[in-house]
């Protein structure tokens, strides 16, 4: 028989989770969003997998320089906190995987 309770908990992590990143985005970037659709991404170099996930997109309300924003979050090692990532659709940025990439390179940056 279906466990529909831990269906139900799986639906209010991912909306838990959803409000989340929206709040992410209106702390990064000053602005409301509405979500549009989740995008699975696999990201590969030299036949390895670098990034796997699932990249939320939002449409945002009265920013001044994009209409799309593509956001996800991942446990900071060591701790019981969430990093969140929240990437503009602007310039070279224009899919999930595109914001995916960039965010890969501006870390390999830091390095």
């Amino acid at each position: 028989m279906p466990d529909f309770n831990r269906c139900k908990r799986k639906k209010a992590n991912k909306n838990s989770e959803k409000r989340d990143l929206i709040k992410a985005i209106r702390d990064l970037h000053g602005c409301k969003a509405e979500h549009l659709e989740s995008v699975p991404v696999k990201e590969t170099f030299r036949g390895q997998t670098v990034w796997a996930g699932v990249v939320q997109v939002f449409r945002l309300i009265d920013h001044p320089a994009a209409k799309k924003c593509y956001a996800w979050s991942y446990a900071m090692e060591g701790s019981p906190k969430r990093k969140y990532i929240a990437v503009l659709h602007k310039g070279p940025v224009a899919s999930p995987i595109d914001a995916v990439r960039a965010f890969i390179v501006s870390g390999s940056k830091k390095k």
